[in-house]
């Protein structure tokens, strides 16, 4: 297995930040044929979504997540920023992890989709993210 640890900076607001340049150039460097990328985020309050991204669906995951997750005071975890205890949430519905298929050592994704990273924690600008390849 090949892997390589990336560091993605994400600034002081919610982002989803399209990753799949950054995949297809460890795939590249890992000399991919056939197999499996997996992407994993070592963060408690971050994850990873397959989506389209620059038509607004990237904006709608964001106001989703401010819905279902207000940044308010209801939360039980309770330290750094308004709300933060909800970016701790985050993962159980934005899993840190993805997985897709490597054929011809390009990403075997749909025409629209992307390898996002989801992070909406304002006390974080810097993110970890692991890219591991497996030959198949």
């Amino acid at each position: 297995m090949y892997s390589k640890e990336i560091e993605i900076h994400t600034g002081g607001t919610a982002v989803v930040r399209d990753l799949t340049k950054e995949a297809e150039g460890f795939l590249n460097e890992a000399d991919a044929e056939d197999g499996l990328l997996h992407v994993w985020v070592p963060h408690a309050t971050a994850g990873l979504a397959i989506l389209e991204t620059g038509a607004g669906s990237d904006d709608d995951l964001l106001s989703a997540l401010d819905e279902l997750l207000p940044r308010d005071n209801r939360w039980r975890h309770q330290h750094g920023s308004r709300g933060h205890g909800r970016d701790h949430v985050l993962p159980a519905l934005v899993p840190p992890y993805a997985s897709v298929p490597v054929l011809g050592g390009t990403p075997a994704l749909g025409t629209w989709q992307s390898i996002c990273l989801v992070d909406t924690n304002l006390d974080n600008p810097v993110r970890r993210v692991r890219l591991s390849y497996l030959r198949g």
